[in-house]
């Protein structure tokens, strides 16, 4: 892994222009198809600021909770955090939800490039990962739409960017703890991570009991002050710690109750999950182009192929060994999931380990072999301005 050192050049200074005015547009066309509104993010966030976290028009919508005769919504901390600044002002609510969306993502996409060479891309090749995450992958899509499920993928990714270039920098438990417990936050199954990363993280200083011993206190007490924090926020919520409302929560789609039924987590989702996530072809239709998304999912071998390329990284690496594993271990808990995401557009749960995928493409990117890549790149990139504009127009 290579350290980020030096004054940023033109291209970096370029490429994070070309990000801003790319997520900026794709928002405004959002705006323009969707118009601006008061999401149900919005209220909660409001009521936050007086004191409660239900709302009656929440009544009967989906995900909506109903608990000692008032209603919430099951959805997370990190994302009402980051409403309320909005909702404290009233002339910023309608645009809110738009503008969180971009704080994280925007940041997000800036930091694809030094971690793509923090993970060992040089020249150009890091330039192409940096592009191929900032806008060919669906941290793109999930960040200019301005609704609050879609948020959560822009925080914990952004979170786990930061994470991950700690990792290949200093590796600080304190750090890594904190980057995991605000990924955590906003989608909690990410903690899964902290299994390979905190085993590798003492295994290094076996050697020292008592260095071993604060760096395991250091990186997992962020980790337990954020399970802390949203085992409370759901106890205020529904009278329970464990109970974040995903599994009581209204549907309205039968299929989906059919399958929650079966459990929120269980083996019984993997082959809907696996077929959602990497077999689902587009609809045909009978209009040009005869293709069209579908709802439910699209293969994220399709939306975004260059993905293919972190096979590169291969498996002797230690690091890439690693890697690996964290994105397997993070994924376990998507494919056993009961939901799968819609409405979407590919399949939004695998941004959970798609950080991961990133920094092994950047550590295969030796490898590249120049005109096969860059296709792939460029094709996952026409793939999410082709689900953006699927989607405004949804």
């Amino acid at each position: 892994m290579t350290p980020v050192t030096g004054r940023p050049r033109h291209g970096a200074l370029l490429y994070a222009f070309a990000v801003l005015v790319a997520y900026v547009a794709a928002t405004a066309l959002a705006i323009k198809f969707h118009g601006l509104s008061v999401d149900r993010m919005m209220v909660v966030a409001e009521g936050a600021l007086h004191g409660h976290l239900d709302s009656s028009t929440f009544q009967g919508t989906v995900d909506s909770v109903e608990s000692g005769g008032r209603y919430y919504l099951a959805l997370g901390p990190l994302q009402l955090a980051a409403y309320i600044p909005f909702a404290a002002v009233p002339e910023l609510q309608r645009v809110g939800g738009y503008v969180t969306g971009l704080l994280f993502g925007i940041p997000a996409a800036w930091l694809a490039l030094p971690l793509a060479r923090a993970y060992g891309a040089k020249g150009r090749a890091a330039y192409w990962i940096a592009g191929f995450t900032a806008f060919g992958s669906l941290l793109f899509w999930t960040s200019v739409f301005g609704v609050p499920y879609y948020l959560a993928h822009a925080e914990a990714f952004l979170a786990l960017a930061l994470f991950l270039l700690e990792w290949a920098g200093r590796r600080r438990p304190g750090l890594l703890g904190l980057c995991l417990g605000i990924a955590f936050l906003a989608r909690p199954t990410i903690v899964l991570a902290a299994i390979p990363f905190g085993a590798m993280l003492l295994w290094d200083r076996r050697a020292e009991l008592g260095a071993m011993a604060r760096d395991a206190l250091a990186f997992g007490l962020p980790i337990a002050g954020a399970v802390a924090l949203y085992g409370w926020f759901n106890w205020v919520r529904f009278g329970s710690v464990l109970e974040s409302g995903y599994s009581i929560s209204v549907l309205q789609v039968p299929w989906l109750e059919g399958a929650r039924a079966q459990g929120l987590f269980t083996p019984w989702h993997i082959p809907a999950n696996i077929y959602f996530g990497l077999l689902e072809p587009p609809d045909l239709t009978g209009r040009f182009p005869f293709v069209a998304p579908n709802a439910c999912g699209l293969s994220m071998l399709l939306v975004s192929p260059a993905l293919l390329t972190a096979w590169y990284a291969g498996f002797r690496d230690r690091t890439a060994r690693l890697l690996w594993v964290a994105a397997a271990t993070v994924a376990l808990p998507v494919f056993l999931y009961y939901g799968g995401g819609v409405v979407q557009y590919g399949f939004r749960y695998s941004l959970d380990f798609t950080p991961f995928l990133i920094a092994l493409m950047a550590m295969g990117s030796e490898h590249w072999k120049g005109r096969r890549e860059k296709v792939l790149v460029l094709a996952s990139a026409g793939s999410i301005f082709i689900g953006i504009w699927w989607y405004a127009n949804f």
